[in-house]
């Protein structure tokens, strides 16, 4: 599976990306510090599990801003889509050829 940007938007750093890995289980962010998080997001990069932004914390968004990692896929079940945070775009799987 590859990703493709939604259509009107653009994201240089979609190619080569690899597929999400699919449901996790937990913020290892909200773990250590005993916050609570209401979705979950993978780092493409690195395969780092944080909260999303609806999280009071935030830790997708601070892991992305502290390493560079652009992108974080849904790790939330039957949820297949990315986000690019430098473009700011909606990634969705790439139709198969």
């Amino acid at each position: 599976m590859s990703w493709q940007a939604e259509r009107g938007t653009v994201c240089g750093h979609a190619d080569g990306l690899p597929p999400g890995a699919g449901p996790a289980a937990a913020c290892a962010d909200c773990l250590r510090v005993g916050g609570q998080w209401v979705h979950l997001r993978r780092c493409l990069a690195c395969d780092h599990v944080a909260c999303c932004d609806s999280s009071p914390h935030r830790h997708a968004t601070a892991h992305a801003a502290t390493t560079g990692h652009p992108v974080f896929a849904s790790a939330e079940p039957r949820e297949h889509w990315a986000w690019c945070h430098p473009d700011q775009a909606l990634l969705l799987p790439a139709p198969s050829s």
